[in-house]
């Protein structure tokens, strides 16, 4: 992963300036361009194996989908209290909500559920800046799917959200179940998910 940083000498930029760098970044194809805390961050390809957790996930989810809902890839959320504007690798939320955020943008407390699955380059960005930047903006699921936590693939649910951060609602090994709550009232299987 890479850094675009943002000059913060004199005033600094405002939100609407490091909107505008992201929106100019000239990323590879298929890398994702994301501000985390402010800064603008190129993340190259994911791997086939993210690539196919993602799709074992949606098909899941597909199953318990609500009239009027979506799935959505690589969303940009904003989380403009937090210097983000992230793109996680699945949203799921009420169609109408989409693009309804600051300036056009889907803002992140209107996604219901938000999947992240790490990668070796941004583990920690999931773990730990991006649960945070999700519950502070109240997003009330995050389910973070890590093939690299300290040798034990785990998918982990958090919820209720408070004071920017989450409690730890459910927590497997890959290989068991994991219950998502309602609206959805899943129980999500690990088993076919690839590690590596």
């Amino acid at each position: 992963m890479s850094a675009l940083t943002v000059d913060r000498s004199g005033t600094g930029h405002e939100w609407d300036d490091v909107v505008r760098i992201w929106e100019e970044t000239d990323a590879p194809e298929g890398c994702k361009v994301e501000i985390i805390e402010g800064i603008v961050t190129v993340s190259p390809p994911p791997s086939d194996e993210h690539n196919d957790t993602a799709w074992l996930v949606q098909q899941q989810l597909l199953t318990v989908l609500p009239d009027g809902w979506a799935i959505y890839q690589t969303l940009g959320l904003a989380l403009q209290q937090s210097g983000g504007l992230y793109m996680p690798d699945l949203v799921m939320m009420p169609r109408s909500r989409l693009s309804q955020g600051p300036d056009g943008r889907t803002a992140a407390e209107d996604a219901e559920l938000v999947v992240e699955i790490t990668s070796k380059s941004n583990a920690n960005h999931d773990r730990v800046t991006k649960a945070h930047g999700y519950a502070k903006s109240g997003v009330p699921l995050y389910l973070l799917l890590d093939p690299w936590h300290s040798g034990r693939p785990t998918a982990t649910l958090y919820g209720e959200p408070e004071h920017g951060t989450y409690r730890v609602l459910d927590m497997v090994e890959y290989g068991g179940k994991l219950t998502l709550p309602a609206p959805f009232d899943l129980e999500i299987d690990t088993g076919s998910f690839p590690v590596r």
